[in-house]
């Protein structure tokens, strides 16, 4: 390929999905990346954060051997620009002087032509990188075919400093490459710090980011550039992967886009679904499962979770279960029925009656003389966890679990029963928001999407109370405050850790706030033992939000409750805390 003139730049944006620890396939996307860009006549072609390790890598970027393949891979790839052809901006760990970095690499001309280190490090919600990497010096520019390019990474550009620094030393355009994952509402937090910098130093921004699952995170995407007056230069798609080559002309002093994709974003619940589809599809691929199971209850939860199923995988990779026990109602039999046909998944009846009498017989000298309580119950959601795990060993399909955040928060679930499973689409959204993507799911379909189009969910699912069938008429709200009163509550404790006092002033009964702060103290031990699910709120339960089990610390100015002795007796206190 000729060389371009220092006026103009040709730069790809390599939006891909990277798989954590598979270097070798992550290597031989960036060559594949490289053959597509050079067909686009680019001169540089730019990858996520971390690309060769795959983002975030944890602990495991500590292994001297994950080091150093990450480092022969770099290199292989290095010595393959060789023979012309697009440069390489690619993401790797990186050891230099004894210490670890989170690097960007320049590969040119057969070597390794720049390193860069990133020097902000995140420690905070998902972020824990001043825990394996070290930051690294402030960074000037590299020259690229007479261009003066900053490359800060992720972070970095959160705060002045770099920028600042950057622009100091002469850089012309920012190039960076990100590893920023999906929450509500995170596309225009991104925008608004990038037009800060850009503001601040008015300095040109191409901004990479990856897209793709990777264990409760999920990333979206949405790569952008800003021209310098902070016009949108252009944007690519929302939670898909692209290779799209951007033009960039030097008038007057001043880089500019003249030509680039502008696609539209994907915005409030229609992100929050796409973003629990693709975690749950990346997970069961990356983690080479054949296909998935889940008991279809003919409650909202688990049609949601089978829709989403069936869109990620396709409906040959979904198996439906429902395990009716007498409680079951009619209602619910064809709710479920109807559910399945119309999302095109195998579908069985497996009833728990036989599994309920053995138990009951195996515990009837124990429990000779006591009544029937909350034991009962949590044994039909047992036998259910029982034989959806049974049929996981038997096929090799992962259960998908499907209890909501709401039900996560205060602890309405059975341990080793609805909460069995391998990974949970809905972990993070509460009841009301999972009845919201339910009518959404039936009006609209993600591209890309695998499962029909249409409704998909009967509306009557939507539309009924709420009921986990586990004694006669049975509805949640027997035990939970109004799912419309509870989860406001729970976003106030949970996310923005309000104090009681503010929620209380707010126009919540104080009774009910105390009620659901007590079972959200009490239920960690649960949570702690829950399958990971997709992250789609400002903090979830896991990476973001790390509680103690052992706590007795309580809102300072509330009545302080009797002690609890639930999580030693497994005892119900008041039908307030939960049993295993």
């Amino acid at each position: 390929m000729n060389a371009r003139p220092a006026d103009k730049l040709a730069i790809a944006i390599a939006q891909l999905n990277s798989t954590v620890g598979d270097i070798a396939g992550n290597a031989e996307k960036v060559r594949r990346a490289r053959e597509q860009a050079a067909a686009q006549d680019a001169d540089l072609v730019v990858f996520p954060e971390l690309f060769i390790a795959g983002y975030p890598p944890e602990d495991l970027v500590l292994k001297p051997a994950f080091q150093a393949s990450c480092r022969a891979a770099i290199e292989d790839l290095a010595r393959e620009t060789s023979s012309g052809g697009p440069a390489l901006l690619v993401g790797t760990p990186w050891v230099d002087g004894g210490k670890l970095y989170n690097a960007l690499a320049l590969l040119e001309n057969g070597g390794i032509a720049a390193l860069r280190y990133k020097v902000d490090l995140p420690n905070y919600g998902v972020f824990d990188e001043k825990r394996v990497f070290a930051p690294g010096p402030m960074p000037g520019p590299v020259n690229f075919r007479g261009v003066r390019l900053g490359l800060p990474i992720c972070e970095d550009i959160w705060g002045t400093e770099v920028v600042e620094c950057l622009a100091e030393t002469g850089a012309e355009m920012l190039v960076v490459p990100n590893g920023s994952p999906y929450w509500r509402n995170k596309g225009d937090v991104r925008l608004n710090i990038a037009v800060a910098r850009v503001t601040e130093q008015g300095l040109p921004t191409v901004y990479v980011n990856q897209v793709g699952g990777q264990d409760e995170l999920v990333f979206d995407g949405v790569s952008f550039g800003l021209h310098a007056d902070c016009s949108l230069a252009f944007q690519l798609a929302a939670f898909e992967e692209a290779i799209m080559t951007t033009h960039w002309v030097r008038r007057g002093g001043t880089w500019r886009c003249e030509s680039g994709p502008s696609l539209p974003s994907v915005e409030a619940d229609r992100a929050d679904y796409s973003a629990c589809v693709l975690g749950l599809r990346d997970y069961v691929n990356k983690n080479r499962f054949p296909g998935v199971v889940l008991g279809l209850s003919g409650g909202v939860d688990s049609a949601l979770c089978a829709a989403m199923a069936v869109d990620a995988l396709g409906a040959e990779r979904v198996r439906c279960i429902m395990l009716p026990y007498k409680f079951t109602s009619r209602e619910s039999l064809d709710d479920a029925a109807t559910c399945a046909k119309a999302l095109g998944v195998r579908y069985e009846t497996l009833p728990i009656a036989p599994a309920i009498q053995g138990f009951e017989t195996a515990l009837a000298p124990a429990f000779t003389g006591l009544p029937c309580d909350v034991t009962e119950e949590n044994l039909q959601a047992r036998a259910r966890g029982t034989i959806l795990m049974a049929i996981s060993n038997k096929f090799n399909l992962m259960v998908v679990t499907t209890g909501n955040k709401s039900e996560m928060s205060v602890g309405y679930a059975t341990l080793y029963g609805d909460m069995n499973g391998g990974f949970n689409p809905v972990k993070d959204l509460y009841k009301t928001e999972v009845f919201r993507l339910a009518s959404l799911r039936n009006a609209w379909k993600p591209d890309g999407a695998k499962g029909p189009d249409g409704p998909v969910i009967p509306e009557n699912i939507i539309t009924r109370p709420p009921t986990a069938e586990l004694r006669e008429n049975q509805k949640d709200e027997d035990s939970l405050p109004p799912y419309a009163v509870l989860d406001p509550i729970l976003e106030r404790l949970v996310e923005r850790e309000d104090p009681i006092s503010a929620i209380v002033e707010a126009g919540f009964d104080l009774d009910t706030v105390m009620r659901v702060e007590r079972m959200i103290n009490i239920a960690e031990y649960k949570r702690r033992q829950a399958a990971p699910g997709v992250k789609v709120t400002l903090k979830n339960f896991g990476r973001d939000r790390r509680y103690p089990i052992t706590n007795r610390f309580r809102d300072p100015g509330t009545p302080m409750p009797a002690p609890d002795v639930s999580l030693v007796t497994g005892k119900p206190a008041k039908s307030e805390a939960f049993d295993f």
